[in-house]
């Protein structure tokens, strides 16, 4: 009995480790996939109902007014107002409709009812001053009486309609359609692939130097560079932006490459010094032995050696700068010439957010790229990772 214990605790934990895995996952691809699908359906349809119910018809309660008397046709001695609730090209239906001008049901007297779900679609209503009114399916109406009509406004009544599901490319033709998202998406390249490459070349030049090379002041140094890591990057927007003001590099890239670089470095030197002063003493050493330099050492055995931890900073580094925003605004302006993803799309939404639903496939194709970059590089992720954070020299 003894000897199945372990094996026993050893299948549960393996159980609920599993089990926290699988519901880790579910809750980032939930959402992340009740987006995909909000960005095929149109603004009304994402606030008549949540991305769970886009496979069903919607109800959703309207109303609207008739025409007045400057719409009135006669036709076979009667007087008609005719019109339609819809636009045209429309799949939404009439299902009931009621109150307004319409007299309350009498079948429905004393039972809890809004009016508006009185009549069924296609019923014809005698009103009281001697009119009738139909309201149909899809969403034709037709009033009429024996005499004239003298209305200066229509009158207004409600109806349900309900909506089939429907999905369609418009939220990303918007998007797509913009004149600043292909120089956008250019620019944005331009600032993240040197705001990547070149703080992870820094980097691992001084983790190099704080793992295997002895000189005075070396463990204060690094104890800086991770006090740095708490300091928030919001401290030093203003001075910066004084200095890029006196020196002539606001508005320009090589500022930002070297405004991301400084706030990613203390992180890059962290995680690379761990990785890197936790490989093989011995490698080193036989290295020194055979006349090697440090320069040497460095590019033919560190730097093979340490790419997991190079690409699993790579991505981070590479993620935040793609879908930075603040730091973008501050130093590179919104200019259309200089213009970035994240501040183009913010742009978009209009001045006062009134084309908010286009973020559901704007964020779609903002996502791209990082996501191609993630997945290529995901094998070495976790790995690297993990290393330079449980490892120290």
């Amino acid at each position: 009995m003894s000897a199945r214990v372990p094996i026993l605790n050893m299948s549960v934990g393996a159980l609920l480790v599993r089990i926290a895995l699988v519901s880790l996952a579910i809750i980032w691809t939930v959402p992340t996939f009740g987006l995909l699908v909000s960005s095929f359906r149109d603004r009304d349809d994402i606030v008549a109902s949540g991305w769970w119910a886009a496979l069903s018809s919607t109800s959703q309660n309207n109303q609207a007014r008739t025409g007045d008397a400057s719409d009135m046709t006669e036709e076979d001695g009667l007087f008609v107002i005719a019109g339609n609730v819809f636009e045209e090209d429309t799949s939404a239906t009439i299902s009931t409709f009621g109150g307004g001008l319409l007299p309350a049901n009498e079948a429905l007297e004393g039972r809890d009812t809004t009016g508006i779900a009185d009549y069924t679609a296609g019923q014809t209503i005698e009103l009281e001053d001697g009119t009738s009114f139909t309201l149909n399916a899809d969403g034709s109406y037709r009033w009429t009486s024996d005499t004239a009509f003298e209305l200066e406004r229509g009158e207004r009544f409600f109806f349900v309609q309900e909506t089939p599901p429907t999905f369609s490319l418009e939220n990303y033709n918007t998007v797509f359609s913009n004149d600043n998202i292909g120089q956008a998406f250019i620019n944005t390249f331009t600032v993240t692939i040197p705001s990547t490459i070149i703080p992870i070349v820094i980097a691992a030049f001084a983790a190099y130097a704080f793992s295997w090379m002895e000189f005075r002041g070396r463990q204060f140094l690094f104890a800086i560079v991770v006090g740095l890591l708490v300091v928030p990057l919001q401290l030093s927007l203003i001075p910066l932006l004084r200095l890029y003001s006196t020196v002539g590099l606001n508005g320009t890239y090589p500022g930002m490459w070297l405004a991301h670089t400084g706030f990613g470095l203390p992180l890059a030197i962290y995680l690379l010094r761990n990785y890197i002063g936790g490989l093989p003493r011995e490698i080193i050493e036989s290295a020194k032995i055979d006349g090697a330099s440090h320069f040497t050492i460095f590019t033919n055995l560190i730097l093979p050696l340490s790419i997991p931890a190079l690409a699993s900073f790579a991505i981070f580094q590479f993620l935040w700068v793609w879908n930075d925003f603040l730091v973008a605004s501050v130093f590179l302006g919104i200019q259309d010439d200089n213009i970035v993803m994240t501040v183009s799309i913010k742009d978009m939404l209009g001045t006062r957010g009134d084309q908010w639903h286009i973020l559901t496939s704007a964020a779609f194709i903002s996502m791209f790229v990082p996501l191609v970059v993630f997945i290529s590089m995901q094998r070495y992720f976790v790995r690297g990772l993990l290393a330079g954070s449980v490892k120290g020299g």
